[in-house]
């Protein structure tokens, strides 16, 4: 059992650093989406479509701010009960100092009443016999020693009481940091609320306006949806090579493992969506992922590939296809593109570099295996 403690107090530090790493990566990555979605609301203001697009950025800030909240309690948590558990073996030690301190007293106030060396010199030579004698001299050498011996288990544990008294105070001051920062996050998030409400307001104040500029958004989606999906079929036509196949399978394998072609923030994904004001409106398919991005962000192909298409589309400036096999990535919104078509590219290339539109910085990213549309994030890890 003694040697099983130690260890099972080592797998769990190991468990609650992993957790502590695991907890700052997560908040680390929330507070990025907040700064980009910031940026993103910033640069959107006073443009024409703000209200619908702010709602949209600010709807999805509160959601990443309520996240980071929640890892902060999880964080306040888990050194609330570290503290606890500090607590604990303080006492424990002060305890097991305690009980050192009174054995010791009691080991020095004998020796102090045999201090006289005539005495043990007597206490020796009035044995019985030789093997007495040994006994004797062995119990006075152990009282000797054991005086040293509690001296310095004492000290040690004076050093560790100061060691777990200083860790414990750290962790408090950690724990007040949060709470701090917590408080202050709880603040912006009521802020970010009032600001969604007013664009609320907003959009019902000028329904017609909006509803207008939603039926011509509508009309840019739908060409886009046609553009890809002629692209698509043209380039599955054409006759499949032993190359093709062998990328078609590699791509199948990397499912849920490709790497995201920026980095940024989901702000629409895929699938069928309705307004967020006007509840019986339904906003056009969406047939990939709209990723809110950081300012002039390089764009990267997430598999091996032969670009097929290099074409301007209303609304979303220059797009990109790649073929991988059976399979095809979609790049849009793009304000300069590095490749042509018919080029080769490697995972992870720089195709081009992301467009601020109507103040809005995202790349439109599609998945196609065969001629039809997939969810993107099913398949980028």
């Amino acid at each position: 059992m003694r040697r099983i403690l130690p260890i099972l107090l080592g797998l769990c530090l190991i468990c609650a650093q992993g957790a502590a790493q695991d907890n700052s990566k997560k908040k680390a990555k929330l507070e990025r989406e907040i700064a980009i979605l910031d940026q993103q609301l910033k640069e959107n203001a006073g443009k024409v479509k703000s209200a619908n697009t702010a709602l949209k950025l600010t709807r999805r800030k509160i959601s990443a701010r309520k996240s980071l909240v929640a890892e902060s309690d999880a964080q306040i948590s888990s050194i609330d009960s570290r503290i606890r558990q500090k607590d604990r073996k303080l006492d424990s030690l002060r305890g097991r100092y305690d009980l050192l301190s009174a054995n010791y007293g009691k080991l020095v106030r004998t020796a102090y009443k045999n201090r006289d060396s005539r005495i043990w010199y007597m206490y020796l030579l009035s044995s019985q016999d030789i093997t007495q004698g040994l006994r004797r001299y062995s119990y006075l050498k152990n009282m000797a020693g054991g005086l040293n011996a509690q001296a310095t288990d004492i000290k040690e544990t004076q050093g560790r009481i100061a060691e777990e008294k200083a860790a414990l105070e750290k962790l408090r001051e950690e724990a007040s940091a949060l709470r701090r920062t917590r408080v202050t996050e709880l603040r912006k998030l009521q802020d970010d609320e009032s600001s969604s409400q007013r664009l609320v307001a907003s959009l019902n104040k000028d329904k017609a306006r909006y509803q207008k500029e939603l039926a011509a958004k509508k009309k840019e989606v739908q060409a886009l949806n046609a553009q890809v999906s002629k692209m698509v079929k043209s380039s599955a036509k054409k006759p499949r090579t032993q190359v093709d196949e062998k990328l078609d399978k590699e791509f199948a394998s990397n499912k849920g493992k490709l790497p995201w072609p920026v980095d940024g923030v989901v702000t629409e994904t895929f699938g069928k969506h309705y307004h967020p004001v006007y509840k019986n409106v339904e906003l056009p398919f969406n047939n990939g992922l709209n990723i809110s991005t950081a300012k002039d962000s390089a764009i990267k192909a997430v598999f091996d590939g032969t670009v097929t298409n290099v074409v301007m589309i209303p609304g979303y400036n220059q797009c990109v296809l790649v073929q991988h096999g059976g399979y095809f990535t979609f790049y849009c919104k793009l304000a300069s593109v590095n490749v042509k078509a018919g080029q080769k590219v490697k995972t992870g290339e720089v195709l081009g570099r992301v467009d601020t539109i109507a103040g809005e910085t995202q790349l439109h990213f599609e998945l196609w295996e065969g001629k039809t549309p997939r969810n993107p994030e099913l398949w980028l890890k």
